[in-house]
């Protein structure tokens, strides 16, 4: 099919025109940063487009402790383990399943928190990075990040510990190419993977030094 064109709009078969796509683009642009920088787009639940807040008693399991909750039914495990229940390590980041900043562990398995609903999980026992903790010491994954410097800003790095935790749960001895492809699903944007990649292979020696 051919573009209609006039002095100043093509428009293309899909029947969007450059002009609104362009328009839609540069909104986008604008908004992004204020999405990713501004603390309150998280401090909300979203609301039901009815505008009536229908929701539901569970019961979630995390890190060994029991936490009885009042929940929309379209709320994300994300935004209640974060906002609600305030364990922040979990962290909302692209909240669409591509970052991996939302790592957790759903009965040992690596889940993205912010593409599994809160009702998904009750039944579950969910593992955040402060259930990683033993006492007032980090756990050895945790360590091995920090000794083997896998961090720069940071904001990955929750996410990347847990990954690395479900790996070594599964494989506690992986190789290379499975370390790298256990933590495929988890970006940073610092480039820190030659670290976090070495750090994975002194959290599984530390792992299995502590076994013994």
């Amino acid at each position: 099919m051919e573009e209609r064109k006039d002095e100043n709009v093509s428009i293309a078969p899909s029947g969007v025109s450059r002009r609104g796509f362009l328009g839609t683009v540069a909104t986008g642009l604008t908004a992004g940063p204020l999405l990713a920088g501004d603390a309150s787009v998280h401090a909300a639940a979203p609301e039901c487009e009815s505008g009536e807040s229908q929701t539901l008693e569970i019961t979630l399991h995390v890190n060994g402790g029991k936490h009885s909750l009042h929940v929309e039914p379209r709320w994300t495990l994300l935004y209640a383990l974060h906002d609600v229940l305030g364990l922040t390590a979990t962290k909302p980041g692209c909240e669409r399943g591509e970052c991996g900043a939302c790592t957790v562990l759903i009965d040992g398995v690596t889940r993205y928190a912010c593409m599994t609903l809160a009702v998904e999980a009750v039944g579950a026992q969910i593992t955040t990075l402060e259930g990683l903790m033993q006492g007032e010491n980090i756990g050895p994954v945790q360590r091995a990040f920090i000794e083997e410097d896998a961090l720069q800003c940071g904001f990955c790095t929750s996410g990347q510990v847990m990954a690395v935790e479900g790996l070594l749960r599964g494989n506690p001895e992986p190789s290379l190419d499975q370390i790298r492809a256990g933590v495929s699903g988890n970006l940073c944007r610092c480039g820190s993977y030659a670290h976090i990649f070495k750090a994975a292979q002194r959290a599984s020696k530390l792992k299995i030094k502590g076994a013994i």
